[in-house]
């Protein structure tokens, strides 16, 4: 019996496929399309999803593929135009602009080097699962696994497959978008917007936000009526319909606009709807769902693919220790725990965000809100806070902080230089004092002073106090995908050893 199916090859079916095979599990990875879909459906990519990608291996080749996002230049009707810039200098990455085929490309590419191949043209026809396993039919081939992953988007066979209720709402208005070449004195990364609010009715807009090839943009506005009388599902891309010709996109911006910009060469162009839904359950026994299979919302701030490819990281590397029977079986159940909340908060944020597009004035609440940075499991059973000095509590996500001096080592290094791996970590600063050495855990210690590596431990100088600014005096677990697992006073403390195995297996 093979371990995992994973249904979908999308962003997040790939990034599911690739984290397993990094933890060790291999897995086998279908979808139903003959081939890959050209369309530039996501382009935003996070700052929390490089950082992951920098895990994963392939951060510089996605930056090498897209352009940074630079700002917003806004024409509101009633004020003057105005930017919006934006500034992320104090994180490891900005937002990065990368169309969805060329992420499917590097993660595909990444996936074939770790020696999986996608089987194309596979359609999961059937399910049902015992407690033993799952049994599945694939082109009316029954076959059997040991867990089953629907990544496979919003229509998910997986999904309807188990049940699970995906209640919500569609949005009144029908879109339109355009893959166009766009003449207009923009700075390269910058997007563009233009808004007229109306009251209770959603706002007249177009939107055009860059791709890497230096004047083409993916502009997206509401359909007119003629148009919008031919739209059919509930969420997502039609690429089955016939999309708006050039025409019809350029009169929107005309309308919208004070200097209209020429558009030409249409490469692609859909109608489509949006929903807002969210799945009862992302677990079902063996089987889980992850990405637009669990949630689906507006794409206001560019946050569904970003928060699927977290839902991949977060499930991998806690099923790849139950399988591996690093950690308890228990353990699986965090991934609904963790994750469904914040599904449910991209769905509240993007559905309000969208009501209120070109209300706002032109600033966010937090300029952090879109990053993904802020996200955080505090309220999640599996990880345990015995206080600290400062620096990130129990749940969030462990900052990164630069200068750090390694004996030996004739450069500077990066804290995520050192947390990166599969392996959870204990990170402790100040005086290092007793540390425990158990097998399957990796020890850092970052002092204000130089020190030796000592047998068993990463010992490293906070030569330039990014350390000491970000993280105060204390200890820290931190889990393979970056969030902290237990923070406490010292390594000493007994809830260590708790989180240790009640987390990991480990004692």
């Amino acid at each position: 019996m093979a371990d995992i199916l994973v249904v979908g090859a999308g962003p997040v079916g790939l990034t599911m496929a690739s984290e397993l095979a990094r933890h060790g599990v291999r897995c086998r990875i279908i979808d139903k399309a003959d081939k890959p879909l050209p369309y530039c459906r996501a382009i935003g990519v996070t700052p929390r999803t490089l950082e992951l990608w920098e895990t994963m291996g392939i951060a510089q080749e996605a930056i090498d593929a897209g352009l940074w996002l630079t700002g917003m230049r806004s024409f509101i009707a009633g004020r003057p135009p105005f930017d919006t810039l934006s500034n992320l200098s104090d994180l490891p990455y900005a937002g990065l602009g990368l169309p969805q085929y060329e992420t499917e490309r590097l993660l595909t590419r990444h996936l074939a080097r770790q020696g999986i191949t996608i089987e194309r043209g596979v359609a999961l026809d059937a399910l049902q699962q015992d407690a033993d396993g799952v049994a599945v039919t694939l082109n009316g081939q029954s076959q059997r696994f040991s867990h089953v992953i629907g990544c496979d988007g919003a229509h998910s066979a997986v999904r309807h497959a188990l049940g699970i209720a995906f209640e919500g709402e569609a949005m009144p208005a029908t879109f339109m978008l355009g893959d166009v070449h766009m003449a207009m004195d923009l700075p390269y990364g910058m997007a563009l917007r233009a808004v007229r609010p109306r009251e209770d009715a959603p706002p007249e807009l177009f939107v055009a936000i860059p791709l890497p090839e230096p004047g083409r943009y993916r502009v997206s506005m509401i359909a007119p009526e003629t148009l919008a009388a031919g739209a059919t599902g509930d969420h997502g891309i039609q690429a089955e319909m016939k999309g708006p010709d050039l025409a019809a996109l350029q009169a929107v911006a005309n309308d919208l606009l004070p200097d209209p910009p020429t558009l030409s060469d249409l490469r692609w162009s859909s109608l489509f709807r949006i929903s807002m839904r969210l799945a009862a359950r992302y677990r079902d026994g063996r089987v889980f769902i992850a990405g637009d299979a669990a949630h689906i919302h507006p794409p206001t701030g560019g946050q569904g693919m970003n928060t699927g490819i977290q839902d991949a990281c977060n499930l991998a590397w806690k099923l790849a220790a139950v399988l591996a029977g690093r950690a308890p079986a228990a353990l699986l159940d965090s991934y609904e725990a963790e994750r469904r909340p914040v599904g449910a908060d991209v769905v509240a944020r993007t559905l309000a965000a969208s009501i209120n597009f070109g209300r706002e004035g032109g600033a966010k609440p937090d300029r952090l809100e879109d990053t993904q940075i802020l996200v955080n499991y505090r309220d999640s059973a599996w990880v345990r806070d015995d206080g600290g000095a400062a620096g990130p509590q129990a749940g969030d996500r462990a900052p990164d902080a630069s200068g750090l001096r390694r004996h030996g080592v004739g450069f500077p290094l990066r804290l995520f230089d050192v947390l990166r791996g599969t392996e959870p970590v204990l990170l402790v600063h100040g005086h290092a004092g007793a540390l425990p050495r158990i097998a399957g855990l990796r020890v850092v210690v970052v002092s204000a002073s130089a020190m030796e590596d000592r047998y068993g431990a990463t010992m490293l100088h906070d030569a330039a106090g990014e350390f000491a600014a970000a993280y105060g005096d204390s200890a820290w677990l931190v889990r393979p995908d970056g969030y902290v697992a237990w923070r406490g006073p010292s390594a000493d403390h007994p809830g260590l050893t708790d989180s240790l195995g009640r987390v990991f297996g480990l004692a």
